[in-house]
């Protein structure tokens, strides 16, 4: 996107196209007007739209530009907080709501993917946490207890059976957790847009707002060349927030994670290396993460930028890292590379915000953009069409506020990854 090979990478140039949209012109009016054409945004367009309600969506780049049209592509149900941990940071009435509402919601991806028929390589094979030395076994037993207890399907696998599924005898163990899975991110992003806009929702691209305006009753949202008034504004820029809306950007610390694609491997190798096609993530502090996608091309990634020095020793730690752990797989040659920005809040959960009368939104994912982005989007629209009220989110109010040493944050995640990555090839 924006003749930029780096941004997205393999997920662009496998993904469908598109809706065809066309920057905002003139005064429009709307029920509701969404600022932001990832997945939060497309999800509670589509759910407002299909209950009758008059959407008009604005994005300032490309549908999916920001964290939906880079990521990994795990259809992950959680948060990285420890289950049994949530009760006691947001309290045990939103704890358990986050968790039953999180935990479901790679289903309703799914459901949504199947009723709408969207092509974007979904997998419901589940997803792997491979633990990395005793203390990363000690972690996902301790998920798996905890989820287990919450009755999720989820399965502690030995260093036999991971090292059979994986293709690698790397791990002393995984957590098979098969209410997740793996799609192409982007072109899920952008097949939930054509049913969005087939539904209804009138979609406008390359539209950033620059300013609202409360007139009576009414929001006016303006952009360079146009206006929406509407009833209610949605909020759904998250970690890329620019313009009125900075201060949700500004509360998340940006984490860089970077992907590189192998050319497609042989059958041979494919028998060998996730047969299954399982997502894995692993339990290192500074985590890698890998899947196949649907030709075959070895999706590889972890922390870190794809920019200056960053490029050459971040690759050549891909590939002296995947040659460990797949001897099998030869010298490697990357067909595709991108990276992008994860938006991390400082305790790792995600936010509602109430930001005047009638504006809202969730933001701050931590990584697990595609499932919680999804549900709180439907969240959002039934919360609008009055189905659920404020006090029966998954999640208390909270105004943003900017962590401290943010900046100085960000440099050392950029750098640390660097550091770490020039000296280690292990796992």
């Amino acid at each position: 996107m924006l003749n930029d090979p780096r941004s997205h990478g393999l997920w662009e140039k496998t993904a469908p196209q598109p809706p065809v949209t066309a920057p905002l012109q003139g005064a429009v009016e709307a029920d509701v007007v969404i600022v932001g054409g990832g997945y939060t945004g497309i999800s509670s367009g589509l759910h407002l739209a299909e209950a009758g309600t008059k959407v008009v969506l604005l994005e300032a780049k490309e549908i999916g530009f920001g964290g939906a049209g880079r990521n990994v592509g795990l259809i992950n149900a959680g948060m990285w907080v420890m289950p049994d941990d949530l009760p006691g940071v947001l309290g045990e009435v939103y704890g358990e709501r986050l968790l039953d509402m999180l935990g479901n919601a790679p289903r309703l991806v799914m459901e949504l993917i199947d009723k709408h028929r969207i092509a974007c390589e979904l997998e419901k094979n589940g997803t792997l946490h491979c633990a990395v030395g005793a203390e990363g076994l000690k972690e996902i037993e301790d998920r798996a207890e905890q989820w287990g207890r919450r009755g999720a399907p989820v399965t502690l696998l030995d260093a036999a059976e991971t090292a059979r599924r994986i293709g690698s005898d790397a791990y002393a163990g995984a957590l098979l957790d098969m209410r997740a899975g793996t799609l192409q991110p982007l072109a899920y992003a952008r097949g939930l847009a054509h049913a969005a806009v087939k539904a209804g929702v009138s979609m406008h691209t390359a539209s950033p707002v620059t300013a609202t305006e409360r007139k009576g009753a009414k929001w006016v949202v303006k952009t360079e060349k146009g206006s929406v008034t509407a009833d209610w504004i949605i909020v759904a820029t998250d970690a890329y927030s620019t313009g009125p809306w900075e201060a949700v950007r500004n509360e998340q610390v940006h984490l860089p994670y970077f992907n590189l694609a192998t050319t497609p491997l042989s059958d041979n190798l494919r028998k060998s290396i996730l047969p299954g096609r399982e997502g894995v993530w692993d339990t290192k502090e500074i985590l890698s993460s890998f899947r196949m996608d649907q030709a075959g091309r070895l999706v590889f990634g972890s922390v870190g930028a794809l920019r200056n020095t960053g490029i050459s020793v971040h690759k050549n730690w891909a590939k002296r890292s995947l040659r460990k752990l797949f001897p099998q797989i030869g010298e490697v040659e990357f067909e595709c590379e991108w990276y992008g920005k994860i938006g991390m809040t400082d305790n790792a959960l995600p936010r509602f915000h109430k930001f005047a009368e009638n504006v809202v939104g969730f933001s701050g994912y931590n990584g697990r953009g595609i499932a919680p982005g999804t549900v709180f989007g439907r969240t959002l629209a039934q919360h609008i069409l009055g189905q659920i009220s404020e006090a029966e989110l998954p999640l208390p109010l909270t105004d943003p506020r900017e962590p401290g040493f943010r900046a100085i944050k960000e440099m050392w995640y950029e750098a640390g990854a660097q550091v770490a990555h020039f000296a280690d090839a292990r796992f």
